[in-house]
């Protein structure tokens, strides 16, 4: 059963109700229990998120990101681009993964409900009434785990990180800081990305 508060803070960092974040919720927790690991405060795990971009439930991968800290911001989650919704959390340290998968079934129940019809139809999710939705998060919040989702073995997995790079400079062109390896040369002198394109 997944944490009230948990689910507020991922209700309130995603920004709207739908089924696929809690989903995403659940998959990383599910997959920090396979793992016996705890919440990354920093870079001790890495989310390696099946989702692409633009299409149903990506809203999924914010779920991942509040219950495991794997962030964009700290660089911990990755997108696969697959276009579909498995997690493989691994622990950096212990050089472990375990691989979590929401059940199709469960899935396809979700997207043959109401809410994902006026999705689909072009309604945005936080203008769907709760009546909709709020069962859906319920069902994902409060089913057994292996009722909807499928809990990988836990497996060796290698993964070296590279360097944090701390080298930046102003550019000359725009005032704005940029990191050094991402300078390209314009007329004898590094700048930006965007002020070389310019």
């Amino acid at each position: 059963m997944l944490d009230q508060d948990l689910l507020d803070l991922g209700l309130k960092f995603h920004g709207h109700k739908c089924p696929a974040m809690p989903m995403g919720l659940r998959t990383g927790l599910a997959a920090m229990e396979a793992l016996g690991v705890e919440r990354a405060p920093d870079g001790q795990l890495v989310a390696l998120v099946e989702i692409d971009e633009d299409h149903c439930a990506t809203c999924f991968a914010d779920g991942v990101q509040v219950a495991t800290g794997c962030t964009f911001g700290k660089g911990n989650i990755r997108r696969l681009g697959y276009g579909k919704f498995g997690l493989t959390l691994v622990d950096k340290r212990t050089q472990r993964a375990v691989r979590v998968v929401p059940k199709g079934s469960v899935m396809m129940k979700n997207r043959e409900s109401e809410f994902m019809k006026l999705r689909s139809s072009g309604t945005p999710a936080s203008q769907i009434p709760a009546e909709l939705v709020d069962p859906l998060i319920a069902n994902v919040s409060a089913a057994a785990d292996e009722m909807i989702l499928d809990i990988g073995e836990v497996t060796d997995h290698e993964w070296h990180d590279g360097p944090h790079t701390f080298e930046a400079f102003l550019c000359p062109e725009c005032g704005e800081m940029v990191v050094e390896r991402n300078a390209r040369v314009k007329d004898g002198f590094a700048v930006c990305r965007p002020c070389a394109e310019r």
